[in-house]
């Protein structure tokens, strides 16, 4: 009786407002008797800046350490969901983040911030930071080595960007929390993705491929968030592909693809920062965006294949937004585990059939070779079971092992002193919302694998009321691919990039299998392993700012080549002014760059700025002797077709840093005033 009127009150008081924020009901399964039905929710969404330095510093993704951020297309945001089942007085908080990937560090930070700021409300089981995985952001926010090659070492200034950004689009989300639901809708978008590494698709079984209409996932998953007076909050949406549609010649910091179909949708909303569009993703390991072809990892055009793949995704989420009619019904619940994936006893249940385990984490020569659209040094596919000449048979007895298999090893993370160079201590979640699953894995699970995952979650929670089950990729930490057994022994990119072994993916199904039960039965799961904290011993070769110079006869921000007097819509309008380093200050919250119209009381008014698809800011070091330390920055605005008619200018800000005494300081400049017919 007791058990009963502490869940009425308590599901009372966050309705009202009125509990403690750290309250949490006993544990209920999927289909617990305290939120069978359940349709109310308390949902708030946010956004926030993760905009890192614009110049100077490598990129996260492709690896190339002649890839250098040298500007902005467009900023980076962490977009945030809070959502609370009153019914049992649990939350969760999803975040989709325009970056190349997640690393345990950052989550760790953002978690002690949080509890910092709301006390227990939050925690590592109830966070979820997923990935969108752009090749077109600052790097060096891992602590561990090998994701700072490309750098040269850890970034502070990058890592601090992400932390405080992250934290912003939670805390925002947290403020707005109101009485709302949810509404799920489920779509075929085709046309928008292909599989890069067929070949290693069509090694699965002929029987298993036949299941399915296509080698890549192109069901997209889209729930509609809605306060109870009608008005809406956001989306989230998963769809598999990749982020690359700019390719690894490209250095502005951009979104890509689903960076700017999150952008269009917010947009067309016009309601600001509070109404929030994630374009999330999901199992994007062996898939592209680009189905008209490309190089260099991205399309044949970076700019015009990132708003073809944005465009086809954003259509067809706002095909579904208005087909969302079906509630999501149940309950927030969550469970989450760390394992130490280097080490894991895999039972026959999930493999041949007998015991295996997983390895220390190694990559094989075909991840130097790349993906198909993306291609390095060598070719893909070299595998110790097709070499047949004496010479690659003794190279893989030197240079594979036993537990790897097929694997030729070119580098062995695992095994490197004082510590892994990749994490191997991963953190495996699994939360439900309704009768959803996310299923959050810190890997690039290839599709064929990503379908095998789902069908472990859903075999044990489709029983007790879940229907849709999704992949929420590069969630948490990040450790390379996960390819299935069969696609491993292809050696192919995906497959010489699964860390630790032939096995991985069966290890993941064990792991999400006690998940699931645990989470189905209501019962508590062991922590697992804590992570190494490396927080104290990061070190970078990246150099500050020493100071920042120009001719003596100008000033910063003086205009160099000014605008024309009149353009005309569809015009692309470019100036070029005398700056300073971006990374004196990363203007998070604020802009570089602004285009102002003329109103009709004569005073400017912004109309766009260093976020929006049609600017772009453009960062170069310039020469002036007797010192390098000049800045040109060029500032590009392509002039819509539905541009107003009017009197415009462009404005750039920034900061410079003295030589003399160290401060820095604001400057700002503005081309003179022109007109768009």
């Amino acid at each position: 009786m007791r058990a009963h009127l502490f869940r009425l009150v308590l599901a009372l008081s966050f309705v009202l407002g009125t509990v403690a924020q750290g309250a949490v009901a006993p544990l209920r399964g999927a289909s617990g008797d305290t939120c069978a039905g359940n349709t109310r929710f308390l949902i708030g969404a946010g956004m926030g800046d993760i905009t890192g330095p614009a110049a100077e510093v490598g990129m996260m993704g492709y690896g190339q350490l002649s890839q250098q951020t040298a500007g902005i297309h467009q900023r980076l945001r962490s977009r945030a969901f809070v959502i609370v089942s009153p019914c049992n007085g649990r939350r969760v908080a999803f975040v989709s983040a325009d970056l190349g990937m997640v690393f345990q560090a950052v989550k760790t930070q953002v978690v002690e911030k949080l509890r910092a700021r709301f006390g227990d409300v939050y925690s590592d089981e109830n966070v979820l930071i997923s990935a969108t995985h752009t090749h077109s952001g600052p790097g060096g926010f891992s602590h561990h080595t090998f994701y700072n090659l490309s750098t040269f070492g850890f970034v502070p200034q990058s890592f601090d960007a992400i932390v405080s950004g992250i934290v912003t689009s939670i805390a925002r989300a947290h403020s707005r929390l109101g009485a709302g639901t949810l509404r799920l809708a489920t779509g075929e978008l085709l046309g928008a993705s292909r599989n890069r590494s067929p070949e290693a698709y069509r090694f699965n079984p002929s029987a298993e491929r036949a299941r399915y209409a296509h080698d890549v996932d192109t069901r997209m998953t889209l729930v509609r968030l809605t306060r109870t007076d009608g008005r809406d909050v956001g989306l989230i949406n998963w769809f598999a592909v990749h982020a690359t549609s700019m390719g690894n010649d490209n250095h502005l910091i951009s979104g890509d693809n689903k960076g700017l179909a999150s952008y269009l949708f917010e947009k067309a909303h016009d309601a600001g920062d509070t109404f929030v569009a994630a374009f999330a993703q999901s199992n994007e390991g062996d898939v592209t965006p680009n189905v008209l072809g490309g190089t260099n990892g991205g399309g044949a055009n970076d700019f015009e294949d990132t708003e073809l793949s944005a465009r086809r995704q954003h259509d067809f989420a706002a095909h579904l937004w208005t087909l969302a009619t079906t509630p999501l019904t149940g309950g927030v619940d969550s469970r989450r585990t760390f394992v130490k994936m280097d080490a894991v006893d895999v039972a026959p249940a999930y493999t041949d059939g007998q015991p295996r385990r997983t390895c220390p984490a190694a990559i094989g020569v075909s991840m130097l070779a790349g993906a198909e659209d993306g291609p390095g040094y060598g070719v893909e596919g070299a595998s110790c079971s097709t070499l047949h000449d004496l010479w690659s048979q003794f190279t893989c007895a030197l240079t594979t092992t036993p537990c790897q298999g097929e694997k030729p090893i070119v580098l062995e993370m695992g095994s490197m002193l004082p510590h892994p160079w990749t994490p191997n201590v991963l953190p495996l979640q699994l939360v439900t919302v309704g009768s959803l699953a996310l299923v959050a894995v810190p890997f690039e699970v290839t599709t064929m694998a990503g379908r095998r995952l789902r069908q472990t979650v859903l075999e044990r929670l489709g029983p007790v009321g879940v229907t849709e089950v999704v992949i929420a990729g590069l969630a948490n930490d990040y450790a390379g691919y996960v390819a299935t057994r069969e696609e491993y022994a292809r050696q192919s990119y995906e497959g010489a990039s699964t860390h630790f072994g032939p096995w991985t993916l069966a290890a993941l199904q064990q792991g999400f299998d006690g998940l699931a039960v645990a989470l189905r039965d209501g019962q508590p799961v062991s922590p697992g392993p804590t992570p190494p904290d490396l927080r104290y011993i990061q070190a970078s070769l990246q150099p500050g700012v020493v100071f920042d110079d120009k001719l003596l006869w100008v000033e910063f921000g003086e205009v160099l080549t000014d605008a024309r007097p009149a353009y005309a819509r569809g015009d692309t309008v470019r100036v070029t002014f005398w700056g300073a380093h971006p990374k004196n200050d990363l203007r998070l919250e604020d802009s570089y760059l602004r285009v102002q119209r003329k109103g009709s009381i004569g005073a400017w008014v912004d109309v766009a700025d260093d976020s929006d698809w049609e600017t772009r800011y453009r960062w170069e070091r310039e020469n002036c002797l007797p010192t390098l330390g000049c800045s040109h920055v060029l500032v590009e605005w392509r002039i819509p077709r539905d541009a107003s008619p009017g009197t415009y200018r462009i404005l750039h800000e920034g900061e410079w840093k003295s030589g003399w005494d160290g401060r820095v300081r604001p400057y700002y400049g503005a081309s003179r005033a022109f007109t768009v017919r």
